[in-house]
């Protein structure tokens, strides 16, 4: 697939949000000044009215992520809510007294309450719900709902954005941190597909959505960071997952999914090859996205069906 550089001008929105994020950091770096202390939660919220999506985006982000573009004809993919949801985000972390320039998307979870009408606006609602800081990280809980004229609350989704610290609480013993163990693909999991991700998927995705955060798509500024190459966006790999379960679980149907609650366990190195692993239980499918099983997980997320109208 090509590169998709004429929908680089329907990231606007998501282009001024990335450009004031690094601004504001550097402003913070040049005058040692952050805001001070965070206000009540969950905070205010904070809406925007935006045009529907444009069909030719939409035709190819569905493609870029594995799925059938003609059974979008009449709807947006959820799962596409940070095109959207990430400006709204973004500002809600404008003020708060963190390294913004270090934040990680450590996960969410989505859910589906209607399909989004391809034709209508969207109207979008985003609000800080909860701040967990233990003195070396703290975990933003953040929630974006969108809907339309004719489908209120559509898609309602709750994002976890990380920021390293570095610090700690002083008041515990000093010593080896306990090793965490590697979220990793059972062994009896089933493979539903399996993906040749190219090196420049992560740039493909910036294009589709907006998210240029250089780590996904300059070389060099990845390896600073401490990575072999560039890395996919956290957000692309679910995107495909998604659309994986809709071929394989749901027989293509693309309302058969209701929620997706996946956590990005580990950083997708580009190029790759990995496949999409399944154990189904009782309530719900547990989901894996690795290189086989028994291997190193880059996304483990929990997959529940549609509720029948």
């Amino acid at each position: 697939m090509a590169l998709p550089t004429k929908h680089i001008r329907s990231q606007g929105p998501v282009l001024a949000m990335l450009g004031q994020t690094a601004v504001e950091a550097l402003r913070r770096k040049l005058t040692g000044k952050a805001p001070e202390g965070v206000g009540p939660l969950p905070g205010p919220e904070i809406r925007a009215e935006l045009p529907p999506r444009p069909p030719e985006l939409v035709r190819d982000y569905v493609r870029f992520c594995g799925g059938d573009p003609g059974a979008y004809k009449h709807q947006v993919p959820a799962h596409l809510w940070p095109q959207w949801g990430f400006p709204l985000v973004g500002k809600l972390i404008e003020s708060l007294p963190y390294p913004i320039f270090k934040v990680l998307n450590g996960g969410c979870r989505v859910e589906v309450n209607a399909p989004l009408p391809i034709d209508e606006p969207l109207e979008v609602v985003a609000q800080l719900i909860n701040i967990d800081d233990n003195g070396r990280r703290v975990v933003l809980e953040e929630r974006v709902v969108t809907s339309t004229p004719s489908c209120p609350d559509a898609v309602v989704a709750t994002m976890y954005a990380i920021v390293p610290l570095g610090g700690g609480d002083k008041s515990k013993p000093k010593g080896p941190k306990p090793k965490k163990t590697p979220e990793r693909v059972a062994l009896d999991a089933t493979e539903l597909a399996r993906w040749k991700i190219p090196a420049d998927a992560g740039l493909a995705f910036a294009m589709l959505t907006g998210d240029f955060n250089p780590v996904h798509w300059v070389p060099p500024y990845a390896r600073a960071f401490g990575f072999r190459n560039t890395i996919l966006h956290g957000f692309a790999t679910m995107a495909k997952a998604w659309e994986g379960l809709i071929r394989s679980r749901y027989a293509g149907d693309v309302g058969g999914l209701g929620s997706f609650d996946v956590k990005f366990t580990k950083p997708l190195t580009l190029p790759a090859k990995v496949g999409l692993y399944l154990e189904a239980q009782d309530a719900h499918d547990k989901v894996w996205v690795g290189p086989a099983p028994g291997g190193s997980a880059y996304l483990v997320g929990t997959a529940r069906a549609a509720k029948p109208d």
